[in-house]
């Protein structure tokens, strides 16, 4: 006999779940993969629109995997957490070429899969094969540590495994599509982080949170995150309405994205940048001319707070330093894809793009 929990949240899923999204009941495991590559870190409203540009654009696994990274990354821009993209792209080759474009049905080959967690492969294991394995993710855990006054950590080792245990004792391993997807979407309107609809609740009769007064209190996180604070100098250097532009390498959240030159510096500048000692060691005794100074754009990341100011600069020559750079055409410069800050000064029209 199913717990009293499962069948509530059932009946609820039943009669009153109206949540709708484009992927709900698909059974394709690439489209299920697809829109839980696009909602990790992204809300949903936000993700649905990037999920529908990208089942147009890579119908099927194989478009995808044969498509240019460029265009994949481009079509990313603004999603953000651009390792995502990376991982999306690798385990489309993957299933391509070492699973003849089959996407894997066990759980364990899923998981081996790029950026695949045990969240990401429990829910295409059930949502795609009807693998009786319950997802865990933030909405399940909010509404598991309510309904049971759970007060260790969801982000601690022990935590997650309680949490785990719970989740797959609870699932109905009939119907674990069904359910998986009614606890997350019981999480997301009812179960809410911030005023949640205890009074609609059909589990307000046992809910521990609600009888102890704890609903605001829970769930518990252990991990303090500390954010750092940067600050990003990035020169547009102007040569004949072109601008120097490069691909970032380095592994790290924004690559194989492009950057104008950029000067990392302890903090807000106090300074005219004609005396930049960044400038002059990169011009040398070159002639060079600021033509602005953009206002300061700000992108808040999951550990750090970029702060992110934009200088326009023009040059009449070549510079010598600058041999990892391409120079592009201004007009053509947003074809290329560029992290969420430097996207925000582009989409305002700043003054390079008519020199």
């Amino acid at each position: 006999m199913k717990p009293a929990f499962t069948q509530k949240l059932l009946r609820w899923n039943l009669h009153k779940n109206k949540r709708k999204m484009p992927w709900k009941g698909e059974k394709d495991p690439y489209k299920i993969w697809l829109s839980e590559i696009i909602l990790q870190q992204t809300r949903v409203d936000q993700g649905w629109a990037y999920y529908e540009k990208f089942i147009k654009a890579f119908p099927t696994i194989k478009h995808l995997a044969i498509a240019k990274d460029e265009k994949v990354f481009k079509l990313w821009e603004g999603l953000g957490y651009y390792s995502r993209c990376k991982n999306l792209l690798a385990t489309a080759r993957i299933v391509m070429n070492e699973h003849k474009g089959i996407f894997p049905s066990d759980y364990d080959d899923i998981r081996k899969l790029k950026g695949i967690g045990p969240y990401t492969a429990a829910a295409i294991a059930s949502f795609a094969f009807d693998i009786p394995w319950a997802v865990v993710d933030g909405n399940v855990q909010r509404v598991l540590a309510r309904y049971f006054g759970i007060t260790t950590p969801v982000d601690n080792n022990a935590g997650k495994k309680l949490f785990d245990q719970i989740a797959q004792a609870l699932l109905d391993k009939d119907h674990p599509a069904i359910y998986n997807q009614a606890i997350m979407d019981f999480g997301a309107t009812i179960c809410k982080p911030q005023n949640p609809l205890c009074e609609e609740c059909v589990q307000r009769a046992d809910c521990v949170a609600l009888k102890q007064d704890q609903v605001k209190s829970l769930p518990v996180k252990g991990k303090a995150i500390i954010k750092k604070e940067r600050w990003f100098y990035y020169y547009l250097i102007v040569l004949n309405k072109q601008v120097y532009v490069k691909k970032r390498t380095g592994k790290d959240i924004w690559q194989n994205l492009h950057e104008f030159v950029l000067e990392e510096a302890s903090g807000a500048t106090n300074i005219r940048f004609e005396q930049s000692k960044f400038l002059k060691k990169l011009f040398e005794k070159q002639a060079f001319t600021v033509i602005a100074a953009s206002k300061v754009y700000r992108q808040l990341l999951s550990h750090q707070h970029i702060n992110g100011q934009f200088v326009i600069i023009s040059v009449n020559k070549p510079i010598a330093g600058l041999k990892e750079y391409m120079l592009i055409e201004n007009k053509k410069i947003k074809r290329l894809a560029f992290p969420g800050l430097i996207n925000k000064y582009l989409h305002s029209k700043p003054e390079f793009l008519a020199l």
